[in-house]
């Protein structure tokens, strides 16, 4: 699919983003292994999330939508025990989140499980929750000794460790508490700098106790059974991002985002913004169960360029490319470090996004950690590709709104991986 976009004299209008893809997850696999009958509303779309939920429908657990409620799923959970070895392989496809959630799950399983995804995802990197899986006491095999899938898992009897992650990852760390809840002695688990804490919040929501210190967190499998939770998902503030940055870089814009997740875990876009003269507001701010959220307003500003690197990264890693765009209409030179990790997501993210922006005429420089942006150019409209990464997908449609001339995106419906209604929504703010 060839997307076009052309720019427009405005942006006006009210978007509520797609239910947290990140949450989504988590809330499927932890409710499904939880005692009892959980309702998720506003249950994300993407079809990562879908791929999570065949997966556990796979192994056991009856998961359905709910007709009278759109958006919505209920999950009947088996508890610690009742999940059964599935009939075929697991299929994971594009999704990094759901092949190594639940690897964790599978390694305290008493059955075989092969799960796999597609060519992108049997390229990434598994070494990396595979390690810790086998220090516990699973056992893994897969293409390179493990470090790429397909995957091959036997659970079994797992034991406690104490774990400092070589990279901060939030996929990794809950892979490893997920696995935790079944060991025979306590967990912890040393990150480099704090990754987004959804999972620890949702089974403190279920009754398992946790101890969180700064960047560490430690874990003793609980002897009763979790318990399930109802709870209303809020909005993906990493779709959010591209509206935010769209009210901030469009000459004549006004968006307001509406119940939109605001964990400090994950909320670094905001701060950057924020710190390079975005007009962004916050408000309505309030709870669902025990993640924070709330109504976002962004507006035409003056951008400046900043430095980004350090312990925010992982707070904004995947907005990086959306934010790669901002850096290019602000003035001056912004440089972004310590983001090797975007070169192992669904592409290389580094090199390819670097390429496209190029197209629109953008000063940029590719370093192996980041890049160098020198802000301040008119973007030209440019046909360019997404390499159907739905990250490079958004963001070029949000350089082509603020770009001289027609863009045109290729594999645009690399959105749906993340969020099926991007153009939609991106055509009702700029039908005025």
């Amino acid at each position: 699919m060839i997307k076009k976009i052309s720019p427009c004299r405005s942006l006006r209008g009210k978007i509520t983003p797609p239910g947290d893809k990140s949450i989504s997850h988590r809330a499927a696999i932890l409710n499904s292994i939880a005692q009892g009958r959980a309702r998720l509303s506003n249950f994300s779309p993407a079809v990562d999330c879908d791929s999570t939920l065949k997966c556990l429908r796979a192994l056991g657990v009856n998961i359905r939508p709910v007709s009278s409620v759109p958006g919505a799923i209920e999950i009947d959970g088996v508890g610690k025990a009742g999940l059964r070895e599935a009939n075929d392989v697991l299929n994971a496809e594009n999704s990094g989140t759901t092949i190594r959630m639940l690897s964790g799950l599978l390694a305290s399983q008493p059955f075989l499980s092969i799960i796999t995804g597609d060519d992108s995802l049997r390229s990434r990197p598994m070494e990396r929750v595979v390690s810790p899986l086998r220090l516990m006491g699973a056992n893994i095999w897969g293409r390179g000794n493990g470090s790429l899938a397909p995957l091959a898992i036997k659970g079994g009897q797992l034991h406690g460790i104490d774990y400092r992650l070589p990279v901060a990852s939030a996929q990794v760390k809950s892979a490893i508490l997920i696995a935790a809840l079944f060991a025979d002695g306590e967990t912890t688990i040393q990150e480099p700098s704090k990754s987004r804490d959804h999972t620890e919040r949702m089974l403190q929501a279920m009754g398992v106790k946790l101890r969180v210190e700064a960047n560490r967190v430690s874990i003793a499998p609980p002897d009763v059974c979790l318990n399930s939770v109802d709870f209303r998902i809020p909005g993906d503030i990493s779709s959010a991002a591209y509206w935010i940055v769209a009210g901030a870089i469009h000459p004549d814009a006004r968006i307001e985002i509406k119940d939109t997740g605001m964990n400090p875990t994950r909320a670094g876009i905001v701060d950057v913004l924020l710190k390079m003269g975005a007009k962004l507001r916050i408000g309505n701010q309030r709870h669902s169960g025990d993640e924070p959220l709330g109504d976002l307003v962004a507006e035409s500003s003056e951008l400046a360029a900043t430095e980004i690197g350090g312990d925010v990264i992982p707070r904004l890693i995947d907005e990086i490319p959306v934010i790669a765009v901002a850096a290019c209409v602000a003035r001056g030179v912004t440089v972004i470090t310590d983001a090797a990790e975007l070169r192992v997501k669904e592409t290389d993210r580094i090199r390819d996004l670097v390429g496209e922006l190029r197209k629109f005429g953008a000063t940029i420089e590719e370093k192996p950690d980041g890049m160098i942006i020198h802000g301040g150019a008119k973007l030209r409209g440019a046909r360019c590709c997404s390499h159907y990464d739905h990250r490079l997908a958004m963001a070029l449609g949000i350089a082509g709104l603020v770009a001289e001339g027609e863009t045109l995106i290729e594999d645009a419906e690399a959105v749906e991986i993340s969020y099926p209604a991007f153009w939609q929504d991106m055509q009702r703010i700029t039908a005025g």
